[in-house]
This record gives structure tokens, C-alpha cells and sequence, in this order.
């Protein structure tokens, strides 16, 4: 295997995306790290990279460790903001991590925020780019790589070759909400819902019309249940806020449930009981 341009990895964040993601970068950096909260917070991390890994030829879980000391990854050559999808929270984390690393260049798996906006806000347009990973990280090969004006090109070059060495197809997409992927699948997830608004048939009903009728792996109101309906609320404001599309906004149904706190499977009950 290729040597990583990436020894040592830090991840910001504790979540589905940031467990994977260091379970899959455990294959090739001897020291990846995962920023948490918590005691508690790092005990669950640290079983869910465990758990990832079992699917992961080459993982190394004893490769991955936590901590709550963001001056303890002075020293990293990436680090990798995997936090809540809101503007403010990632620009206020990825600008003391620019200051904690110095050296190491900067990513953001952000789902639908612009790169060019927070690379900005941070102070460090020049070292951040966007890593957006799918979930289940290490199932799903797709990675998109969002390259701003302004950054460097070496750390475009170290990027394109971790995606490589992660055997990820990375595809380079412009910074515009939602990128490639979720501009084009967002608007076909909403729709699903307002179908079953207006009709009232089942979600698994409005699913097997998709899964049986048009061959997809999974139906658009499970997969919002996937992705979290919290992240599709922000994703549809990040598509809106550039298009003026209402139809861009999470219906009334995604809305409701995230205001009940039911956000799908990360908490047990959305379009479909999980519990």
C-alpha cells in the first residue's frame, strides 16, 4: 500500500460519520484520534469504531483513541471537523483547531454548507477542504472532495491521494449547497413526503413503490430516517438559502418529527419505530 499523506488523523466528533471514518482511516494512519465531549461520549466511540472495523479489511482499532484536549493533536496532518451540521458550531471548532495544529491541513464532512464560507470564517481558507463521506462510511464509496479558491494546491494533491489510499472514489464537485449528491437527492426525499401527506399512505408503502418499482436499495422516507431527519431539515434550509426554492425546506412532516425530538434511526423513531 501507498504511504498515507496522513499519519496521524484527528476527528472532531463522536457520531456515526466520525466512528466510521476513523475506523476506515485506521487501515492506513499508525494514530487516529477522535475529539469528544466526554468520558461517555468516547466510551460509545470507541465501540463503534470497534464495531465498524469488523467490516474494514486491514482496520486497526487499536490504532484509534479518544480525547477531550484539543492541544493534545498539536501535532496532527489532518484533522477533521464531523460535527453538527450548523455554520456557527463548525466555524467556531475548525478555527481553534487551525490554531491548536498549525500544520495540518483541514477538512470539514459537512453535508450542504459552503466550503468557501467557512474555510473563511475560520482564517484558514487555505487548508480547508470539504470531505463529504456518505453513511455508512465504510460501506459507501463514494467521497466528494470540495475544492474552494484558495486552497492550497499541495493540499488539494495529499486529499485526492487519502481518498485514494481509503479506496474511496473521491469526485471532485463545486462548492454550491448540497454539492452533487444531496442537491440532486433532497428535493426527490421532500417530495416523498408531501406525496404522502397529501395521499396518507404508509411510509412503507411509499418505500415498496421505490424499492419494488424502481429497483432503489432503499426507499426515500427510510433513507431520510438514515441520514437524520435533523441533517435534512439543515440540509433543506442550506438549498434553500441559495436557490429561493420553498420546495427546497423540509415538509411540515420532517419538521414535526424534529421538533419532537424523533430524528430516525439515531434515536429510535422517525418515519419508521426503530425501537
Amino acid at each position: 500500500m501507498t504511504a498515507t499523506p496522513y499519519e496521524f488523523v484527528a476527528i472532531a466528533g463522536s457520531g456515526t460519520i466520525a466512528t466510521g471514518l476513523a475506523a476506515v482511516a485506521s487501515r492506513s494512519s499508525s494514530r487516529v484520534v477522535l475529539l469528544v465531549r466526554s468520558p461517555e461520549s468516547g466510551e460509545r466511540a470507541l465501540a463503534a469504531v470497534e464495531k465498524a472495523s469488523r467490516r474494514i479489511a486491514g482496520a486497526d482499532p487499536e490504532r484509534v483513541s479518544t480525547t477531550m484536549d484539543l492541544e493534545s493533536l498539536t501535532e496532527a496532518d489532518l484533522l477533521v471537523e464531523a460535527v453538527i451540521e450548523d455554520a456557527d458550531v463548525k466555524t467556531d471548532l475548525l478555527a481553534r483547531a487551525a490554531e491548536a495544529a498549525p500544520s495540518a491541513d483541514l477538512a470539514t464532512t459537512t453535508s450542504s454548507l459552503s466550503i468557501t464560507s467557512l474555510g473563511t470564517g475560520c482564517g484558514r481558507p487555505d487548508r480547508l477542504y470539504g470531505l463529504h463521506v456518505f453513511n455508512p462510511v465504510p460501506a459507501m464509496q463514494l467521497v466528494e472532495l470540495i475544492f474552494p479558491d484558495g486552497l492550497g494546491d499541495e493540499v488539494a494533491e495529499r486529499a485526492r491521494d487519502w481518498c485514494h489510499i481509503l479506496e474511496k472514489t473521491a469526485v471532485e464537485v463545486p462548492d454550491t449547497a448540497g454539492f452533487a449528491v444531496n442537491r440532486l437527492l433532497f428535493p426527490y426525499l421532500f417530495d416523498a413526503v408531501r406525496y404522502q401527506e397529501r395521499t396518507g399512505l404508509e411510509a412503507a408503502a411509499v418505500d415498496e413503490c421505490m424499492t419494488l418499482g424502481v429497483a432503489h436499495p432503499m426507499g426515500p422516507l427510510a433513507l431520510l430516517d438514515l441520514v437524520g431527519l435533523d441533517v435534512a431539515v439543515a440540509i433543506g434550509q442550506a438549498l434553500n438559502a441559495e436557490s429561493g426554492n420553498p420546495d427546497h425546506l423540509a415538509p411540515a412532516t420532517v419538521e414535526g418529527f424534529v421538533a419532537q425530538g424523533n430524528l430516525g434511526r439515531k434515536t429510535g423513531r422517525g418515519f419508521y419505530d426503530y425501537s
